[in-house]
Order: C-alpha cells, then sequence, then structure tokens
C-alpha cells in the first residue's frame, strides 16, 4: 500500500509543472481561443456574439502588437486580412452561411498557425481536401465538364480557407509551385476535361499537395515533452524494479526463517 502511495506521489509531482504551464496562456494562446470561440458562435449563428468576440479580438491584438513584437510582418498582415474577413462575415446582411463558415475557419486556422509551431490545425483538412480534388480529377478523366467545374470550385473554396494559415508554415517557394499549378488548372479548366496532357496537369498537382501535407505532417512531439515521458517511466519502472527486488529479498528471508522454524 505504501508502494502505491509513492508512486501516485511521483507521477503528481512530475506531472504538475506540465499542468502549471497548461493553465498558463500566453497573450498569443488567450487571442487563439479567442478566435476559436467565434468561430463557435458562427457555427450556431450567432453572429452578433461573434462581432463582440472578433471586436474583443481586435482590442487584445493592438493591445499586444503595440506593446512587443509578437508577429512577424507577415503573420501581422496575415492575421489582420483573415480578421477583416471574419468581421466582414459576421456583419453582412447578404453572405450565406457556408461561406461566413469558412472565413470563420480561415481565421481560425490562421491564430492556429500563429499559436503553435507543432502540428498546425489546418493539416487536419488533409482528407477533405484531397478528397474533393480526387471528384474532380476523376470528373475530368470521364469526361464530365459539369461536374469537374463543381468539384474544383470546391476545392478552390477549400484550398482558399488554409491558404493563409498554410503560408506561415509552408516555405514559399513550395507555395508557389502548388499556386502555379492551381492557377493552370483554374484557367484553362475548359480545356481539362478529355485532354490527356492537360489531365498530366492535375497529377502533377496530386503529387504536390500530397507533399506539401505529409511535409508537415511528421512526428513533431515536443522534445521536452518527450524528455519528460521518458524521466516518467524510467523512475516509475526503477521504483517497480525496488518495490519487487524488496518483494525477493523478503520472500528469501521468510523462506529462511521457515527453514529454521523446521530445523528447531
Amino acid at each position: 500500500m505504501k508502494v502505491k502511495w509513492i508512486l501516485l506521489f511521483i507521477i503528481v509531482i512530475l506531472l504538475a509543472p506540465i499542468n502549471a504551464f497548461a493553465e498558463k496562456l500566453s497573450p498569443i494562446d488567450k487571442l487563439d481561443e479567442i478566435s476559436d470561440e467565434a468561430l463557435l458562435m458562427v457555427k450556431y449563428e450567432r453572429y452578433d456574439d461573434a462581432k463582440k468576440l472578433l471586436d474583443y479580438f481586435s482590442n487584445q491584438f493592438a493591445s499586444l502588437t503595440g506593446n512587443e513584437r509578437s508577429f512577424t510582418m507577415d503573420q501581422l498582415r496575415i492575421v489582420t486580412n483573415s480578421h477583416d474577413e471574419a468581421l466582414e462575415a459576421t456583419v453582412s446582411q447578404n453572405m450565406k452561411y457556408e461561406e461566413r463558415l469558412n472565413k470563420l475557419t480561415k481565421f481560425r486556422l490562421v491564430m492556429d498557425a500563429v499559436a503553435t509551431t507543432r502540428q498546425p490545425l489546418w493539416i487536419g483538412m488533409e482528407d477533405k481536401i484531397l478528397s474533393t480534388f480526387h471528384q474532380a480529377e476523376d470528373a475530368a478523366k470521364n469526361g464530365n465538364k459539369d461536374a469537374f467545374n463543381t468539384c474544383l470550385n470546391s476545392f478552390l473554396n477549400l484550398y482558399n480557407v488554409i491558404y493563409p494559415s498554410m503560408k506561415i508554415d509552408v516555405p514559399i517557394e513550395n507555395i508557389q509551385k502548388v499556386d502555379a499549378r492551381i492557377n493552370f488548372i483554374d484557367q484553362y479548366r475548359s480545356q481539362m476535361v478529355g485532354n490527356a496532357e492537360n489531365i498530366k496537369e492535375l497529377d502533377r498537382l496530386e503529387v504536390d499537395l500530397k507533399k506539401l501535407f505529409n511535409d508537415m505532417d511528421e512526428d513533431q512531439a515536443d522534445p521536452s515533452l518527450w524528455w519528460v515521458i521518458i524521466s516518467t517511466g524510467s523512475i516509475i519502472i526503477m521504483t517497480l524494479s525496488y518495490v519487487g527486488w524488496r518483494k525477493y529479498k523478503g520472500d528469501k528471508e521468510m523462506k529462511k526463517n521457515r527453514s529454521r522454524d523446521l530445523k528447531d
């Protein structure tokens, strides 16, 4: 029983700094939370509440950027532009729900990309984006112009949602390569269907898209977290080994005592 309490004490002591760190949010993390709450309000069509959150974000953002250099110039521009679009989505009288949601999602992904350096949320849209692109690709290969245009538009809308946050995390030369292919396909969309040579450009874009996501979707666990896990595991293993050794010694001593009692 005593050993169990020792193990519990060790785990609590080791995990306490992690919990304390998690509870203490940085100013940028707080802005990230506000963007998440604003997106949630738009999901529930509570546009007035979303606007209030975005106005509050604007004040906090201005205060943060005025006091310290927490953002690069590119980040400042991307955050400001996505925030303006999100704000427009909450006050527009004619904007459709899907478009409002896309603009708030874009803003949310941007703030997450700024706030975190590992596993950004935008890479979680890989399956949805590639699935939509595959539908456009299949339609082009099957000679279905209407389906191709519809699916290509859906793909472009989704790509536009992750584009600003992607620019924060991905080297510009990688983005420019994908952009060039997308612009070519969009510009010559009327010639894509049924054209074997142009369809090859769709295949090349698929390869570039997959590479873009795969380069980001690597195991990027925080080294400090791994250190805590390894340290915790090592201590627990040492403790259990010590407990096992004590038990072994105790059993061995008990057998000796029994042997003596029998002899006596």
